[in-house]
């Protein structure tokens, strides 16, 4: 059982890899943005670059002329294989300082008045896709300070580095490389869709898009146009932005109504650590058996129907914080592999809520 339960967890964690940003939220880079992006040699000689462009115009139905002219602007950018790599030292993760950078005055003051200025269309998107207000504010303002920060990288050199040049040292570099691929191509057929000049769109180092952050083939599969203009915009228009987080987590099957997370405690007399968190993050337990194994809920809690898991945030050397997830956690884990990074959109999108209603 408890093979199969890993083996679950690394299917999703695949999938969820394939379909949005595979970077962790960064503190912003502002002052170092312009040596980090700085463009080496263009890709416009190099023969596999060639062969990819015939290939993919093909595959995509797009004109090999045209993809030739747009990757022959496409220029290596030295920063990006680097940014890429694993980190060599790796320090203790620490949800409270995880925890301080996003659950901040500023942020969820930012996270007030956008809000109030996209009421309607935050009600709008609720009531039709089930998502609520919180979680689509928690994200948008965990991913990009509410469009503060949407990265400095032109995403036709970033997604081009990164299929072209992709650093050989990386664990996964195979794998790696073949996502950058289809993102470059997905990106290149979204340009072209939208009518955009490939060279004047940037977004993350990893080919991250606009307020959400989306990768290019999560925008093929989940942005909308939610406004009717018949064009789909996450650069600047809220509706379309707003609408397509709500997509996202819909697709994921988040279910309206059910909480996040709760409160869990242990019983030391009864607990098997190693079996509550054998699953990872990935709902596995009833009620019963997740009470069976030492996990102590109380409250509403004892009568939620769905599966838990036990979610696990180290804090550096003090003592980990524990809780309860449900299948709703387990949905914004899909929007990126991290129950940090979950905790940090529940919390910012609660306490943005918590100021909505406190103020006229």
């Amino acid at each position: 059982m408890r093979i199969l339960s890993l083996i679950g967890v690394m299917l999703c964690a695949a999938l969820s890899v394939s379909l949005h940003a595979a970077e962790p939220p960064k503190k912003s880079k502002s002052k170092t943005a312009k040596t980090s992006s700085a463009q080496g040699p263009t890709y416009a000689k190099r023969k596999d670059v060639t062969a990819w462009a015939d290939k993919t115009a093909q595959e995509y139905q797009l004109d090999p002329k045209w993809v030739k002219s747009q990757l022959a602007q496409a220029r290596f950018i030295p920063s990006i294989p680097k940014l890429i790599l694993p980190p060599t030292q790796v320090n203790k993760k620490n949800w409270i300082a995880y925890q301080a950078r996003f659950i901040e005055s500023k942020r969820i003051e930012a996270g007030v008045q956008f809000w109030k200025l996209n009421q309607q269309t935050l009600q709008e998107a609720e009531d039709k896709f089930g998502v609520p207000a919180w979680l689509v504010v928690g994200i948008i303002g965990v991913e990009t300070f509410y469009g503060q920060h949407t990265g400095n990288f032109r995403t036709l050199d970033a997604l081009s580095t990164l299929t072209f040049d992709f650093p050989s040292a990386h664990p996964r570099a195979i794998e790696r490389q073949a996502f950058f691929s289809k993102e470059l191509a997905n990106f290149l057929v979204l340009a072209h869709q939208e009518k955009m000049k490939v060279t004047n769109i940037k977004g993350s180092y990893a080919g991250a898009l606009g307020l959400p952050q989306f990768m290019p083939s999560s925008w093929a599969r989940f942005a909308i146009d939610f406004d009717g203009d018949k064009h789909i915009d996450l650069f600047s228009n809220k509706a379309d932005v707003i609408g397509s987080v709500a997509h996202y987590f819909k697709a994921f099957q988040w279910r309206p109504g059910m909480p996040t997370h709760y409160p869990v405690q242990f019983d030391a007399s009864k607990l098997d650590m190693d079996a509550l968190m054998a699953p990872d993050i990935l709902p596995t337990f009833s009620v019963p058996s997740f009470l069976a194994k030492g996990a102590v809920l109380e409250g509403e809690a004892l009568n939620h129907a769905g599966p838990l898991a036990l979610i696990e945030l180290l804090n550096g050397d003090a003592p980990p914080s524990f809780v309860a997830g449900t299948e709703n956690f387990y949905a914004i884990t899909r929007y990126n592999w991290s129950s940090y990074y979950a905790m940090a959109v529940i919390e910012l999108g609660e306490a943005v809520a918590r100021q909505i209603q406190n103020k006229p």
